[in-house]
């Protein structure tokens, strides 16, 4: 049922070509009429050769012009054929990148998240690739294939009807042969497939993070890793193939039987009676040789093409995953400011069995500054995922100035969030590139915001300034040179609300004091939430909320709540173990 709704699958996407799929059809049909047209005229010739001394030399001459005409159309049909199925096949391959490109944008975030990148890249260039040799091969093989099969059995009906049962109750045992082997090799290659998939996650992986790898002295033990990946995919690449080739051999085996059938009882026909000709039985035998020829290319192409479907499974899945869905009226415009963002009684959780956040509350005016601590897990990150809509909340709603944020698309409402991560995000490029994204701002107005994160005296001294390209991921540039570029993208665009999750994590303490200072600036009269791990970066906040199991367990002034000497003191005076600093406290 599986390799049914695949199968359909495929097909959908080849009706989209219609016009290339009715060419290759036709120009198909007028191949196989001329190889079926030739054996005639081959036969009648040697009919003409009636005697010692009595040849139609006449009669021969027109048939060998005859023929060679026919040669000569089938040819240019078998051209026009492989062009037709070269051009169906490429096409199909550029929508279906085109469909996994644009699902992949569609996709949540929760799917990137569970899925490594290095198999959703396999699925779009390996699986797609192979699913393209396999709708090649069997466009190219099955259409001829199976006119071949049908004319040919529909002539020898015409020719000798009882020799042609010999045929028709040998050829099962073809279909048999093939269809056994092929049921098995299918889930032999979604091993492979599988196991392929594995390996090119890991070595896109490994080739990403070279550095962290060399840091940590991982070689040898991801090289060990590596070297199972590669004996897993070697082993199921070898079982696949092996059994899958036992089809070609098989099918062959049993082709002859039928040429042999054929030959002795047209032999014996021609012996017992004049009601077949020699060169009636030289068709028959042309024809038994076409007949039988498509099923050993179609039993080789089963083997491509249970490849294929293991593929195009991988590709429907994920063109079939889940999107992200908006509101039929969801507003397409920003909100022009807020008022108030709230939190009501909302719960989330990854996972069914794992409850993470339940029953949360949380009320913030605008220029608010709110920071969000506590231990690894509590729920920081996820917060804030939720506020962005990276994550949608299983219970409960958020509000802006008392609308729900689905009232808006994803693109609007995020038009008002200003991030800067501990992580940074850059590309291959120049720095001014890297800076404005790509949006219409003018090089004043970069220099500004690069001034005021004081990231403009290093770029500078770059070779060429703002239009100095940098590697793949900033390759080229320190962690803290990273992370000005990416607070100088905030200060660029100068958002309503802004999202710092350790903003200034790998800069030197000179340069934090006067990027906080910046952030100071940039912050009034907005509301920001700061999720922080040193809690010394966020003393001023307005509000801090202390988190612990996914609940607000804390909330207050940095004041207020080293007061109460609660489960924050705690954490502040594990940060800060010195006994100057406690008693100063």
């Amino acid at each position: 049922m599986k390799n049914q709704s695949t199968f359909s699958f495929i097909i959908k996407y080849v009706f989209k070509k219609w016009f290339l799929l009715f060419t290759s059809i036709f120009t198909a049909l007028v191949t196989v009429l001329g190889t079926l047209y030739i054996p005639i005229l081959i036969g009648n010739g040697v009919d003409m050769v009636i005697g010692q001394n009595n040849v139609d030399f006449d009669g021969i001459k027109k048939l060998i012009i005859k023929t060679l005409i026919v040669i000569a159309i089938t040819i240019v049909s078998q051209l026009f054929l492989s062009l037709s199925n070269n051009r169906l096949t490429a096409s199909l391959v550029a929508v279906i990148r085109k469909d996994v490109m644009e699902k992949i944008h569609k996709l949540p975030v929760s799917y990137a998240d569970t899925n490594p990148a290095g198999d959703i890249v396999a699925r779009m260039t390996a699986d797609v690739e192979t699913l393209s040799d396999g709708l090649l091969m069997g466009f190219t093989q099955v259409f001829t294939g199976v006119l071949t099969i049908l004319g040919t059995l529909t002539m020898m009906v015409v020719l000798n009807w009882k020799i042609t049962l010999v045929v028709v109750f040998i050829t099962p045992l073809s279909f048999f042969v093939a269809g056994f082997i092929s049921k098995r090799t299918f889930n032999l290659f979604k091993k492979q497939t599988e196991a392929r998939s594995t390996q090119v996650s890991f070595i896109n992986e490994m080739v990403s993070n070279q550095k962290i790898v060399r840091a940590f002295g991982k070689e040898e033990e991801n090289m060990n890793s590596f070297k199972k990946m590669n004996e897993e995919f070697r082993d199921a690449s070898l079982k696949a193939t092996f059994f899958s080739s036992l089809t070609n051999p098989s099918t062959r085996f049993v082709n002859s039987l039928v040429y042999a059938g054929v030959a002795i009882f047209g032999a014996l026909a021609i012996v017992k009676s004049d009601s077949l000709s020699v060169g009636a039985l030289t068709i028959f035998l042309s024809y038994a040789n076409q007949y039988t020829k498509p099923f050993n290319e179609i039993s080789g192409v089963l083997t491509e093409f249970q490849n294929a479907l293991a593929c195009a499974e991988r590709i429907k899945n994920l063109l079939n995953e889940k999107e992200i869905t908006e509101k039929e009226d969801a507003k397409t415009e920003p909100k022009a400011s807020f008022e108030h963002i709230e939190f009501k009684d909302i719960s989330f959780s990854y996972t069914e069995k794992q409850k993470l956040i339940e029953n949360f509350s949380l009320k913030t005016e605008r220029g608010k500054r709110i920071a969000i601590v506590g231990p690894t897990g509590c729920g920081k990150t996820t917060l804030i995922n939720l506020l962005m809509r990276f994550y949608e909340v299983k219970e409960g709603e958020i509000l802006i100035d008392d609308e729900n944020i689905k009232d808006y698309t994803r693109v609007a409402y995020r038009d008002n969030f200003g991030m800067v991560l501990q992580e940074t995000w850059l590309r291959k490029g120049t720095i001014k590139d890297n800076v404005t994204l790509g949006r219409d701002f003018t090089d004043e107005e970069v220099i500004k915001a690069c001034r005021e994160c004081h990231a403009h005296s290093f770029i500078e001294r770059m070779p060429n300034g703002y239009d100095t390209l940098i590697s793949e991921d900033g390759g080229n540039l320190s962690n803290g040179q990273k992370q000005l570029l990416c607070i100088a993208r905030v200060m660029l665009v100068n958002p309503p609300i802004l999202i710092l999750d350790e903003a200034t994590s790998s800069i030197d303490t000179r340069t934090e004091l006067k990027v906080q200072d910046a952030f100071a600036k940039l912050m009034k009269g907005k509301t920001s939430f700061i999720v922080a791990h040193r809690l010394s970066t966020i003393k001023n906040a307005d509000i801090i909320l202390v988190m612990k199991d996914g609940n607000i367990i804390e909330q207050g002034s940095h004041d207020e709540l080293m007061k109460a000497g609660g489960f924050y003191k705690e954490l502040y005076m594990s940060q800060w173990a010195d006994e100057e600093v406690k008693e100063s406290v």
